[in-house]
């Protein structure tokens, strides 16, 4: 295992922290994995520990959320992440091996977003020889949900941020770098369809085609969010369909999931208020729909630009220059920024591939992430 001791003091991190980045995605976590998750949450709480964090572990049925508290001044700076990844187990040996190639280091969740997490790791690390007055509160809010839309974790996230100044997000930024300051509500819904099975071609009149129900009802969603009087569009994938078993009979079941995006409230609770009132098109099918998570959008506050001014404030002064802007994908930063707590996302190292095969980050920016947290989280001087 390697230890904070491993990694050298001094102003300026070390390559020795690839290291810790490459023990998190040697670890493979999967979300809904509980097992892996308990693992990565038993190695990250050793380590927040060692930099002064007080480790809340937090076990539920998708795997193990960790909240850490860390001493400092004023109200805390909540730091937001989480511990799973898209990728199955086997990636790492199959698909997406480990790699160093210069300032590129890959691997499976490597991007997205574990080495997000070595940078509140780092920055903390750096802040322990600073005097408690001298350097901010923090809470750290790890879960292990995220990729699929926190249902277990992002209820208790208002809880987990009472009392916080502000919030920030270790997702990816935007390719050039720039931090994301709103972001676009997302919502996962499910349709499913009761039919009735009957031979196809002996007994068909006494069948009710769930299949068939479930693609006209897919038509229904594409008027749906395709409304012209909706203040925005709305993007829409049907991600996963499954129904049926044989072509000799008519099938009893069938089912989607669908992923939508929103750019502003309105158009998100018009579109899941009407989805949630579709009916059976055909006698004798029964329709449910679900939405299996949702996270409102979140439009940029004064609040958001401020905290925003604020952080490109302590960039300048160490030569960096940081910027911000909406962003399309949504994350657990929608539940704050969208209930007013000042909030940017994107403070990971700059990079690209996230939930892709050429998932990497950039060494030099990981550095460059570390020295900007650490000068954010320092009270400055009277």
């Amino acid at each position: 295992m390697t230890t904070l001791s491993a990694v050298r003091d001094g102003d300026h991190p070390s390559d020795d922290i690839i290291a810790l980045v490459r023990e998190l995605v040697l670890i493979e976590t999967p979300s809904r994995d509980t097992e892996a998750s308990a693992r990565i949450a038993d190695l990250l709480s050793a380590w927040f520990a060692g930099v002064g964090g007080s480790v809340q572990r937090i076990p539920h049925e998708l795997g193990t959320d960790l909240v850490i508290d860390v001493p400092g001044t004023g109200d805390p700076v909540l730091l937001v992440g989480h511990t799973d990844t898209v990728w199955p187990a086997g990636t790492l040996s199959d698909d997406l091996p480990w790699a160093e190639d210069g300032d590129v280091v890959r691997g499976p969740g490597a991007y997205d977003m574990k080495a997000g997490i070595v940078v509140m790791l780092e920055a903390l690390r750096h802040l322990q020889s600073v005097p408690l007055a001298q350097r901010r509160a923090v809470r750290i809010v790890l879960v292990a949900d995220e990729e699929i839309g926190s249902p277990v974790s992002g209820p208790q996230l208002a809880e987990r941020a009472r009392g916080a100044a502000c919030a920030i997000g270790f997702e990816s930024p935007h390719p050039d770098g720039a931090l994301k300051v709103g972001r676009r509500g997302s919502a996962r819904v499910r349709i499913a369809v009761t039919g009735r099975a009957a031979h196809a071609a002996l007994d068909p009149e006494h069948g009710v085609s769930a299949i068939d129900e479930l693609v006209d009802q897919l038509l229904l969603v594409r008027t749906i969010v395709a409304d012209p009087e909706l203040p925005s569009p709305v993007l829409c994938n049907v991600g996963v369909i499954d129904g049926g078993a044989r072509t000799n009979v008519v099938p009893a079941h069938a089912a989607a999931e669908i992923g939508l995006r929103f750019q502003d409230p309105d158009s998100e609770q018009r579109v899941l208020s009407a989805l949630q009132e579709l009916a059976p098109v055909r006698p004798g099918a029964r329709l449910e729909v679900a939405v299996l998570s949702a996270r409102p959008a979140w439009q940029a506050s004064a609040e958001d630009t401020d905290l925003l001014a604020r952080i490109a404030a302590a960039g300048a002064a160490l030569g960096q220059q940081v910027d911000g802007r909406p962003a399309a994908g949504a994350g657990d930063t929608n539940l704050l920024g969208g209930q007013g707590l000042p909030t940017v996302d994107g403070f990971g190292p700059r990079g690209g591939g996230a939930h892709a095969l050429d998932e990497r980050f950039l060494r030099s920016s990981l550095h460059e992430r570390i020295a900007l947290l650490r000068a954010v989280l320092t009270v400055p001087a009277e």
